[in-house]
């Protein structure tokens, strides 16, 4: 099914899906970065990992009525999903002061946000990612006004969605990030991925990471925590 290899990131390649017009092929790959590339390392069996978690949790949000480009899961490390350019804002909804934010506005780690916070980073590479105000999105994307409310709200009715999900088994989504883009028809739908590459997430009793963040700070084994988290999630499908 898998034909010319159209983009590579940090974490997927993707392809043009054979004979399916308008449909795509993400491999999810077996690297990991951290600090916008500064850090890295290759786990072996990380790329099916973020492949199972993904395909699961989207899976959850077809079915509870969310827009998304996922399709089907294909093998241990691909998945078939809508083709759609990409919206260059990473939308972070923050359900806990965790991370970049308390060292940038000085709010105190673990500091409960509600409602929820909703910020903008501009997707760029070279420029680190920076954080944007409405009125930069607007200028810097192909987004209306209208569109970007709706974004926003999408990314809150996402945030109830996961917030259940996870506690479900336990977790809590402390923050995450999602990236949107746009059929061939323009309509937009969440793309992407949502895995704990993107998520921060904590176990509600022990407060242990169940994310990347074992990467980052170098605390725990990032596979095991990874297999930790797909297992409590299959257990409760």
């Amino acid at each position: 099914m898998v034909a010319d290899l159209l983009y590579e990131g940090k974490a997927k390649r993707v392809y043009q899906a054979q004979g399916k017009p308008n449909q795509v092929v993400l491999a999810y790959k077996n690297d990991a970065t951290a600090f916008n590339g500064e850090k890295k390392a290759v786990f072996s069996g990380k790329g099916r990992l973020n492949n199972d978690i993904s395909a699961h949790i989207f899976g959850v949000l077809n079915e509870q009525g969310i827009q998304t480009h996922f399709i089907e899961k294909l093998s241990e490390t691909e998945q078939l999903v809508r083709q759609t350019k990409i919206i260059p804002l990473e939308v972070v909804v923050r359900n806990v002061a965790a991370g970049s934010i308390t060292k940038r506005l000085g709010i105190e780690a673990e500091t409960t946000f509600d409602p929820p916070m909703i910020e903008l980073f501009y997707k760029d590479d070279d420029l680190g990612d920076p954080l944007i105000n409405d009125e930069h999105a607007l200028f810097l994307s192909d987004v209306t006004e209208s569109e970007l409310t709706e974004i926003k709200a999408e990314a809150l009715a996402i945030n109830r969605h996961l917030s259940k999900l996870f506690a479900a088994v336990n977790i809590k989504i402390v923050d995450f990030k999602l990236e949107f883009g746009r059929l061939a028809d323009r309509s937009i739908v969440l793309s992407d991925e949502i895995s704990p590459d993107t998520c921060r997430l904590w176990d509600m009793k022990t407060y242990e990471n169940l994310d990347k963040d074992v990467f980052r700070q170098g605390t725990g084994d990032l596979l095991e925590v990874y297999q930790k988290l797909l297992e409590r999630l299959e257990a409760r499908s």
